[in-house]
């Protein structure tokens, strides 16, 4: 087991703190795949800046996916098109932003394509980013399940789709900011789209 590194959760289009407290970490970071899933988190879920403020994004899970389901166990429901929603959601909100065309052919397949599993779509979206954003990260998931890890910073429940985290964040340039103002801690898709190249520096 990697000492004195950190255990992450694996999260749908994670929000900028993830990347931030990531890169304090990094490259000695597992990925938390054992645990009883978590209902009402970044796992399945995203934030985005719409024309309305922000705008939550929501894998749905299959029926039964509730506590006693292994996250890595979880998997997708495709009984609604919520990619086609997702990938308009992502085009109405980010059209206008800086570099959204200059990405949007990296990001259109997974919205397309169907995996069974919620961790395995989350993983290969976190590799994308990775590779986008130059980020050299191996995804190494967890073998067991553990309550407390003794040599590793547990960041599994550091995150809050509820609460906004007390992190400084410095404001970049968001598309539609001059209704709402800087949102702080979106998807890192809101980073990327409006800052392209520049974003791995924000971070």
């Amino acid at each position: 087991m990697i000492e004195n590194g950190a255990v992450l959760p694996m999260f749908y289009l994670p929000p900028v703190d993830f990347f931030t407290k990531l890169a304090a970490f990094k490259p000695d970071v597992v990925f938390e795949q054992e645990e009883h899933f978590p209902k009402q988190t970044y796992r399945n879920r995203a934030n985005i800046y719409s024309p309305d403020g922000v705008q939550t994004l929501t894998v749905p899970i299959v029926k039964g996916s509730k506590n006693h389901t292994k996250t890595k166990d979880v998997r997708i429901s495709y009984d609604f098109r919520w990619q086609r929603a997702h990938w308009m959601g992502l085009q109405t909100c980010y059209r206008r932003s800086a570099y959204f065309e200059y990405y949007e052919d990296d990001f259109a397949p997974f919205y397309e394509k169907q995996p069974a599993f919620l961790l395995d779509y989350n993983a290969q979206l976190l590799e994308l980013l990775f590779r986008l954003l130059k980020i050299k990260q191996q995804i190494l998931f967890t073998d067991t399940y553990e309550a407390s890890y003794p040599n590793l910073n547990d960041l599994r429940n550091a995150f809050s789709a509820k609460n906004i985290p007390d992190t400084e964040q410095k404001p970049y340039f968001q598309v539609f900011e001059e209704r709402e103002g800087f949102l702080k801690n979106l998807s890192i898709v809101d980073l990327l789209f409006n800052q392209g190249p520049q974003a791995v520096n924000y971070l």
